[in-house]
């Protein structure tokens, strides 16, 4: 029988997978190039991965009261760009999305790291876990379950869509 802490595991190996397809290979000029739309520029594959691994760390390290490897393994300093160190890329305008400058080396390393930490916490996961209310950052009375489902379709959402810019840009 497969324990709820192992299909959880399961998903968000199946993100940290397609993370490391997408951004292999790419220099920061792929990384940073914008799709044209109807409505102007759409964000690039480094900023969709950044964001997705931004919101993973995040919101994982507060539903389980642990610090981000974000700020805590040094990944912030690395990175070095020209955001608050709590920013996640929730809301960002087109400078702000522009400003996210990185390599697939970096994103590939930070997404390792992030994704090790997600997996250290989901471990010790019990169903009964999946009930406790968490503070209320993000609502009242989300559960851990309800934000971890929320984290994985989130990043699922944007990982998709790296995978089908990188398509779309043939790189």
């Amino acid at each position: 029988m497969t324990t709820t802490a192992e299909l959880l595991t399961d998903h968000v190996g199946r993100i940290d997978e397609l993370v490391r397809e997408v951004v292999d290979g790419l220099s920061e000029a792929d990384l940073a190039r914008r799709p044209e739309g109807a409505d102007g520029p759409g964000n690039p594959i480094g900023w969709l991965v950044w964001h997705l691994l931004r919101v993973q760390d995040d919101h994982v390290a507060e539903a389980f009261g642990s610090e981000q490897v974000w700020t805590g393994a040094g990944w912030a300093r690395r990175f070095g760009l020209d955001l608050d160190v709590a920013d996640t890329g929730f809301g960002h305008t087109s400078s702000q999305v522009d400003a996210v400058r990185t390599t697939a080396d970096l994103l590939a390393g930070y997404g390792a790291a992030v994704h090790e930490r997600t997996v250290g916490h989901l471990a010790g996961l019990a169903d009964d876990d999946l009930s406790r209310v968490l503070p209320p950052t993000w609502g009242e009375n989300v559960t851990l379950g309800e934000r971890l489902v929320s984290v994985l379709g989130d990043d699922l959402q944007h990982a998709g869509q790296a995978a089908y810019l990188r398509g779309l840009l043939g790189v």
